[in-house]
Parts: structure tokens; C-alpha cells; sequence
């Protein structure tokens, strides 16, 4: 053990690392400033470059991008009211407020004190959890790690969602998705449709992309709006750092919530930041400031925003299972480049385990340095209307999932999980089950596979087997009592939630009695008009299923009972999704699902949805056709012409910056770009051709 410690402070201490480090923190930075993007798009657009890199090197950056975007997302909570990713909506409540009252320094000052603190003492955790459990962990075999599989996507579908069945449905989604191609048992193609693309799986980048970074940036983008109307940060820089000291005991407890959280696989970034925020909010005795600009409500949610990484890597590194969207990337990205998560990495690999745990540590340090740093710069990126920012964003996706295996199926493939992130988002589905239930379907099969070669079914007997079983079944009774106690309290905690922060004066209780008819109302209609779109969605998914379970009787024993008892079960879950839509009553109130689809059908000035979906096969299309480069080229200027209303100067400026910024790339790392049919029929010159 004291051989792994040295090589592994030896490791992080070459310049090498601190130089591959400081890069994938100077990445996290800019995909954390760019809202829409996140820590699971930002991972995915990194995985394409790291083949054939040292895996150490390769490692560092996807450090160094995992520790800093639950920092540098802080940006756009606090300065555009838009949450960077799913782990800052929190920081939003008192954030933005701080901001338009002239706090903005201070309100960023706090975030990033906490979010330093925050990372550093996950990274403590981690190391003192690898030394605690390291017995515990080589004694797991692939009965007991299937079963700690099953576990994790149990927890993932319970306490991803606001409703149990979707939870478990979702994951089931991810969990078809990814047995599409070889079974890992027989080779046997499944629901490859014949299709070579599909043969090998749809890539992980592709999903990873598709399912989080396009459904928000249409979202952005069918606002029709600037981000800020000012870029000034004001005064208070110090005084942050000062209200980090004065509540460091709050800052503490939201950390630990941070760890424990993070490293309970489902409930990761998507839900640590509303339950720190919420413990913030209890535990203060004057709350009157809360949703308004209180320097807690900024603290909480950053401090345990982050800690969260760390707990998050315990069950990644570990035992193989991520902790949450972004650590499921990872996980990808780990096995990319040539690293085995599980016991090993407290044994053969444990000097590879403390080089993470440090390069985290140093990670955050970098990283709340830099963002202090940029505050300024960043500050004046508000006032840019998102409909500049989107083309530049949607040309880095298309180019990174093109390079996933260099085929155009890449783009169709990116399209199709877009548009179901998009319509998951719209109907309430959680999208991080879905990517989790993906990146763990193989691994699962496998084990179960190997449990069943090496055992027989009697691995079910197995202690450590009946143990982890009894965890999940308690984990799933609790889960379905705490799902029933919401529906049946659903509308009071709304009501509730709209008192914490407005009732300082009694007005929010007099408006919810003079309106409580007209809410009525209108929630009524709302329902009447967004049920439909739902019912469609949701037979859907159980028509999935059912052509999974089909497929799956098509096949061999061992290459088709996993796919065959994962539809069968799915397909009651779905069904009872779609029953419970399908015998909603109109003027019963919205208990089932609380992102029913507004549909905007009366707000002229928002796009509708399938606009944009039009300008991205539009753009697809083109590539089959034209060629990456010159759809790209085109794709920019009849966007930034119709959509952004730009000069012809501005227009052609930003064009050409943006075909530079791809031909270097594309030769400087030698990568491909997509080629069409001209390009297949016409030679043409450097770079479109």
C-alpha cells in the first residue's frame, strides 16, 4: 500500500499530468460557462479524443473536466438565472437574485469558496473510504456484484423520478438501449434490424450527448431571448469567502449530504442540490430571506454540489456502478482508455485509485482558482443572445458523436436519442436513469452471465447475494411508500414551497385564495391539452418492449433471457404508466406527473418544439448530401440569419471562424470530418473535401 501511495504522488506531481490536468480543467471551464452543456455533454465530447492516449494522461483531463464543472457551472446559475447543469438548479433561488441586486461578486465569491471546499472534502472521504473498505470490496465476486448492480438501478429508478413507475421505466429504457448488438454470452445480433451501425451498439458519446446536451439547448433556445442585460459583477469578492467562514457548519453538513449522496447510485447531481438546499432552509431559525437572496441558499447547494464527485467515484471506482450521469460517462470513459472499475482498483490498480483521488483534490484547487480568475470575461458572455451561442454548440456535438466510430449513423443515431431526451424531458421521464441504465446493461448481463456459468442459479443462495437482495427489496418498499405519500401530498407541497419564500407578508396565501378557481381552471385545460402527447409517448415505449421481448425469443437461451426478463418486467411497468395516463380524468388534479407538457400554446413568442427539431435534421440531412464542412457552413448562415437576425458582415465573420476553428482541429488531431455524396462523386480540394 505504501508502494502505491509513493508511485501515485509521484504520478500527479510529473508535469505531464499537471499539464493534461490543468487542460481538462480549462475544458470543464468552458463547457460549465456554456449553458445547455453540463458535466455529462462535456464528458461526452471529451471521450472521442482520448484514443490512444496514455491512460494516465487520459485519465488527468477527465479529472480535471469531472472536479470543475460543478464549479464553473456556478456562472450561468448565478449570473443568466439558467442552471449549467442539473446540479446547480438550486444555486438559481438565491444565486440570481444576489446578482440582479448588485451581489454578483460576493454571491460567486461564496459559490466558489464552497465549491473548493466542497471538492476537497470528497476527495478526503474517498481516500479514507478505499483504506476502510478495501477488505470488504476483494471479497465481491460476480454474483454479489450483479446483485450490488441490481441495487443501484433499483435506487436509480426509485429516487430519480417523482413517480416510481417512470423511474423504473426509464432505466428500463437505458437498459434495452444498451443490449442492443452482440450479446456478451453468444455474439448473437439483437435488434440491430440488420443495420451494421447497430451491430456494435449505439456508442456511449452519441447517448450521453443526445439525451442531455440537445434537449437543453433547444430548451434555451425556444426561450427567444437574451441571457442578461448586464454584465457588471459589483463589489464583494472577500466578503464570499467570509460567509463561507461564517456558516462553515452548514457548509460541513452539506458536504457529508453530498458525499452520501453521491455515492448512492441515482441519486447524484440531479437531487444533492435541492436536498441541501432544502436541509439549509429547515435548519435556519430566520428564513424570510430564502428565494430572495440569502448568501446559505448559495453555500448549501455548492458545497454538497460538489462533495458529491467525490462520493460519487466510490461506487464508480469501486464496484463499477456510477453514481450519476456524469460518473456514468466517466465509467465509459475509464474503460476507454483501458481501466477496469471494480476490485481491482483497491488491489493491482490501487496506485491508478489515489492518483484519482489527489488529482481530484488538485482538480478543485485549479479550478475555483480559475474561475476567480475569469469572473470578468465570463461576466460579459451574458449579455450574448443564446441564439449566437447555439450553432457553435450544436457544431462541437455533431463533430464529437461523429467521432464516436467515424460513421454518419453517428449523426442519425445522435438525432433519434436527442429527440427522446427531448420528449423524456417533456413528459417527466429521468433522463439520468435512462444514460445510467445504459452504461450498467452490459456490465450487468455480464455478470450475471458469469454468476450463472460459475454457480449455477444456486449464486442466488450465495449471503453476500441474499443480503444486497435484501437491501433492494427494502430500498424498493420504502421508495414505493415515500412515491404514494407524494402523489397523495403533491398539490400541498406546492402550495407550501410557494409560502417558504413569499409568505413574509401574506401576500402568497391571499393570491392562492383570490385564484385558487381560476388555477383550477386552467390546470383543467393544461391537462386536457398535454395528456394526449403523453399517451402517444407512453404506448411507444411499451411498443419498445414488446419488440424487445419479441427479439429476445428469437435467440438463444443465454443470448436472449436478459433481454427477454427485462421486457417482460418493463413492459408491466410501461403498461401501468400508460393505464394511469390513458384513465386520467381532466378535471382531477395533476398528482401523477409534475412536468406535464404546458404545450405554450398560448405564448406567441416561443417557438414550438419541432422547429428546431427541423433545423437539426435539416442539418443531418445535409451532411449525408454535402459533407460535414458545407453543412455546417450553411447551417450557420441561415441560422444566424433567420433565427439571430444578424448583418451579412457579422454572419460571414462568424462563419469562417467557425469552418477555421473545425479545419485546425480536424488536422491538428487527425480527424475525420463527415463525408457526403459530393464528396464521394467530386473531388474536391482541403478541408471540404
Amino acid at each position: 500500500m505504501i508502494d502505491a501511495f509513493l508511485i501515485a504522488l509521484q504520478t500527479i506531481l510529473t508535469g505531464t499530468h499537471l499539464l493534461y490536468l490543468s487542460g481538462g480543467v480549462l475544458l470543464g471551464l468552458a463547457i460549465g460557462i456554456f449553458p445547455g452543456l453540463g458535466g455529462i455533454a462535456g464528458l461526452s465530447l471529451l471521450l472521442p479524443f482520448l484514443f490512444g492516449m496514455e491512460p494516465v494522461s487520459a485519465l488527468a483531463m477527465l479529472i480535471g473536466l469531472v472536479a470543475v464543472i460543478p464549479t464553473s457551472d456556478t456562472f450561468t446559475s448565478v449570473l443568466m438565472g439558467i442552471p449549467g447543469s442539473s446540479g446547480s438548479q438550486a444555486t438559481v433561488l438565491d444565486g440570481f437574485p444576489m446578482a440582479k441586486k448588485g451581489q454578483a461578486a460576493r454571491a460567486l465569491s461564496a459559490a466558489f469558496s464552497a465549491s473548493l471546499f466542497g471538492g476537497l472534502f470528497g476527495a478526503l472521504v474517498l481516500t479514507l473510504f478505499v483504506l476502510i473498505a478495501r477488505p470488504v470490496i476483494l471479497a465481491f465476486g460476480s454474483a454479489e456484484l450483479f446483485m450490488l448492480t441490481l441495487l443501484g438501478l433499483s435506487m436509480v429508478g426509485v429516487l430519480a423520478g417523482n413517480s416510481l413507475v417512470k423511474g423504473l421505466s426509464a432505466c428500463g429504457i437505458g437498459l434495452l438501449f444498451g443490449s442492443i448488438g452482440g450479446a456478451p454470452a453468444t455474439g448473437e445480433y439483437r435488434m440491430s434490424f440488420d443495420n451494421n451501425y447497430l451491430m456494435d451498439g449505439i456508442p456511449l458519446v452519441v447517448v450521453g450527448l443526445g439525451i442531455f446536451a440537445i434537449p437543453e439547448i433547444i430548451d434555451l433556445l425556444r426561450q427567444n431571448r437574451p441571457i442578461a442585460e448586464a454584465s457588471k459583477l459589483g463589489s464583494g469578492w472577500v466578503e464570499g469567502v467570509t460567509d463561507l467562514v461564517r456558516n462553515k457548519w452548514l457548509a460541513i453538513r452539506c458536504a457529508v449530504i453530498g458525499c452520501i449522496v453521491g455515492a448512492l447510485p441515482g441519486l447524484g447531481g440531479s437531487v444533492v442540490d435541492w436536498i441541501a438546499y432544502g436541509h439549509a432552509v429547515q435548519t435556519s431559525k430566520d428564513k424570510s430571506e430564502f428565494g430572495k437572496g440569502d448568501v446559505r441558499g448559495v453555500i448549501a447547494p455548492e458545497s454538497s454540489n460538489n462533495a458529491k464527485e467525490g462520493g460519487g467515484l466510490i461506487p464508480t471506482l469501486l464496484f463499477g456502478i456510477p453514481g450519476s450521469g456524469s460518473m456514468a460517462v466517466f465509467l465509459g470513459g475509464m474503460v476507454l482508455i483501458g481501466l477496469e472499475p471494480g476490485p481491482a482498483m483497491v488491489s493491482t490498480d490501487l496506485d491508478i485509485t489515489y492518483t484519482i483521488v489527489w488529482s481530484l483534490a488538485m482538480a478543485n484547487v485549479i479550478g475555483a482558482g480559475a474561475c476567480l480568475i475569469l469572473s470578468k470575461w465570463v461576466a460579459k458572455l451574458t449579455t450574448i443572445p443564446y441564439a449566437l451561442m447555439a450553432p457553435f454548440m450544436i457544431m462541437v456535438i455533431c463533430f464529437a458523436a461523429f467521432q464516436a466510430t467515424r460513421d454518419l449513423g453517428d449523426l442519425m443515431a445522435l438525432l433519434g436519442i436527442g429527440l427522446l431526451g427531448i420528449l423524456m424531458k417533456r413528459f417527466g421521464w429521468p433522463r439520468p436513469a435512462f444514460l445510467i441504465g445504459f452504461v450498467l446493461a452490459g456490465g450487468m448481463e455480464t455478470y450475471l452471465y458469469q454468476a450463472v456459468q460459475f454457480d449455477g442459479w444456486g449464486f442466488l443462495l450465495k449471503p453476500g447475494v441474499i443480503i444486497i437482495g435484501i437491501m433492494t427489496a427494502v430500498s424498493i418498499y420504502f421508495a414505493t411508500r415515500h412515491a404514494s405519500n407524494s402523489d397523495t401530498n403533491n398539490e400541498s407541497d406546492d402550495t407550501n414551497g410557494a409560502d417558504d419564500f413569499d409568505n413574509a407578508d401574506g401576500s402568497a396565501t391571499k393570491n392562492f385564495e383570490s385564484n385558487e378557481k381560476d388555477k383550477l381552471v386552467q390546470a383543467s385545460a393544461k391537462t386536457q391539452y398535454s395528456i394526449r402527447p403523453q399517451v402517444v409517448f407512453a404506448t411507444a415505449v411499451c411498443l419498445t418492449f414488446a419488440y424487445g421481448l419479441y427479439d429476445s425469443l428469437q435467440q438463444s437461451f443465454l443470448g436472449g433471457v436478459f433481454t427477454a426478463g427485462l421486457s417482460a418486467l418493463m413492459l408491466i411497468l410501461s403498461g401501468t404508466v400508460l393505464y394511469k395516463l390513458v384513465t386520467h380524468k381532466p378535471d382531477d388534479p395533476v398528482n401523477f406527473d409534475n412536468e406535464i407538457v404546458a404545450g405554450y400554446k398560448g405564448d406567441q413568442s416561443v417557438a414550438s418544439l419541432m422547429h428546431y427539431i427541423y433545423w437539426l435534421v435539416g442539418l443531418i440531412l445535409g451532411c449525408f448530401v454535402l459533407g460535414y464542412l458545407i453543412s455546417i457552413s450553411l447551417f450557420f448562415i441561415a441560422f444566424l440569419v433567420l433565427k439571430a437576425r444578424t448583418s451579412f458582415i457579422k454572419t460571414a465573420s462568424l462563419t469562417m471562424s467557425a469552418v477555421l476553428f473545425l479545419s485546425v482541429l480536424s488536422h491538428v488531431m487527425v480527424l475525420d470530418l463527415p463525408r457526403g455524396l459530393l464528396q464521394d462523386l467530386v473531388q474536391l480540394p482541403w478541408p471540404i473535401g
